[in-house]
């Protein structure tokens, strides 16, 4: 078989304005085929990659046969620290990964194995979750499905340490009930043993398939992929496949729906909260009418922002004349948003291409609609110091003020009550807007990154960022 390669970070990559510099680009694998699917930065600076090997050979070793979950962990500059191949004889292939608060990780995707590391399928494939510590060492691992054939796309730690998975599902018996027929979403929530608490098949009739799982800040969830089905949960299709979102509550069930796209195909691959408490999604669309336009042609990048009941704020088709399709997004700090997939486009909104397909990463402008670092009326201001800081942060705001601090998903992380701190004199002169200076001491379960602290009394609120450096 033709040698792949694992290719980490930016290799190649085309802008839709100035290319930034690469700071380092490394190939990991062996002779067989490798291929990364997720990666994130871990609280020590370095990297945490999951994907699949079928190598056994080169920077690989402990294949348990076919492919295997293969997890790398690097140093900040990309040293390979360790690597672990997890799974059985069979076929075993990583979709996401993520930190967990202690440190460890957890791990997503399917397994059709049933042995080596692999115990408990259903029968054809499954979820597989794996808990890692923070060397790689198993800490536990199950298979959720039924017989029918079930995959993970996404996972993520929930705020009271369980987790929350997303993929699909064509079973209808072992962990599933409630399949509506063909494929279904299927959301899954464990608690920090790896033990199913509730798990909610969403859908139709037709094609339904969840790439994306977020956790929002009130306690519920919002899921993204892509819908053909216009019955059961799903209603507003505007034909083919539909870019669907579904927000849920803390307990599963369905709190709004809704299908984004045009009579062509639409997909939505990721999706995050915003700091103003809507929402981001990412995929691609074929389509050029419906919710869609500025199609460049083929398959462009779609980006739709989301007001918090799921209407359309505004979207984008980013792209080419060729095919053009995005995987991931994230809202960055100055409140624009980062967006990374492949383009085999050489014109339109794409420059530098390298030939064949090219890593295609874009950084757009902050929301335009959306919460930034906004003033209050004269004489009432919030102020930060230090920024960044790396313990704690003196947060001084007008007294009586209640200060929210959320990450840059929009999940409200911490609180205070302004009123017990330090007076400082009021310039101004009016006593309600004297400001006080709070100290904000991040707890062990929050990581470095940055955070919008949200000051609010009456009817006003001021946001300003900082940076924690932990």
């Amino acid at each position: 078989m033709k040698k792949a390669i694992l290719l980490l970070f930016v290799v190649t990559i085309c802008l839709a304005q100035t290319a930034p510099t690469i700071e380092w680009a490394r190939c990991y694998g062996g002779s067989d085929r490798e291929d990364a699917t997720s990666i994130i930065q871990t609280a020590d600076g370095g990297f945490i990659v999951a994907g699949t090997s079928e190598s056994n050979d080169g920077d690989v070793s402990g294949n348990h046969g076919r492919a295997d979950y293969w997890v790398v962990k690097l140093n900040s500059s990309g040293v390979l620290q360790w690597q672990k191949c997890l799974g059985g004889s069979d076929w075993d292939e990583a979709s996401s990964i993520a930190q967990t608060t202690d440190g460890g990780y957890i791990v997503a995707g399917y397994s059709s194995s049933n042995d080596g590391d692999v115990s408990g399928n259903h029968g054809t494939a499954d979820y597989w979750v794996v808990k890692l510590n923070s060397s790689g060492d198993i800490e536990w691992q199950k298979c959720l499905g039924g017989s029918g054939g079930d995959g993970a796309n996404s996972i993520a730690q929930t705020a009271d340490g369980g987790f929350i998975v997303a993929g699909w599902s064509i079973s209808s018996d072992g962990d599933v009930s409630g399949h509506h027929g063909f494929w279904d979403y299927w959301v899954v929530k464990l608690n920090s043993s790896g033990n199913i608490e509730w798990q909610k098949c969403l859908g139709g009739s037709n094609y339904d398939r969840a790439y994306s799982i977020a956790q929002t800040a009130d306690g519920g969830f919002i899921v993204a992929g892509t819908s053909q089905s216009n019955d059961g949960d799903v209603s507003g299709n505007h034909g083919g496949n539909d870019s669907w979102v579904v927000k849920l509550n803390s307990s599963g069930d369905i709190e709004w729906q809704k299908c984004l796209g045009g009579s062509s195909s639409d997909f939505a691959y990721s999706i995050a909260q915003t700091a103003d408490g809507g929402y981001i999604v990412a995929g691609y669309s074929l389509s050029n009418d419906g919710d869609v336009s500025g199609n460049h042609g083929s398959a462009d990048y779609w980006v739709v922002k989301l007001n918090s009941s799921g209407d359309i704020l505004w979207q984008k088709c980013l792209g080419g004349s060729d095919w053009d399709v995005a995987n991931s997004i994230a809202q960055t700090s100055d409140g624009g948003f980062i967006v990374a997939g492949y383009s085999y486009s050489y014109d339109g909104d794409v420059s530098g291409h390298h030939g064949d397909g090219d890593y295609w990463v874009v950084k757009l402008s902050p929301d335009p609609i959306g919460i930034a670092e906004n003033p209050l009326p004269e004489h009432f201001s919030m102020s930060i110091a230090p920024n960044p800081f790396n313990s704690a942060v003196s947060i001084t705001a007008p007294m009586g003020a209640e200060v929210e601090i959320y990450d840059v998903n929009g999940r409200m992380v911490d609180n205070i009550s302004v009123g017990d701190g330090s007076p400082v004199p009021s310039a101004s002169g009016r006593d309600d807007l004297a400001p006080t200076k709070s100290i904000w001491q991040p707890d062990a379960s929050i990581g470095s990154g940055v955070y919008l602290v949200r000051a609010k009394i009456g009817g006003s609120e001021i946001t300003k960022r900082v940076v924690y450096l932990k």
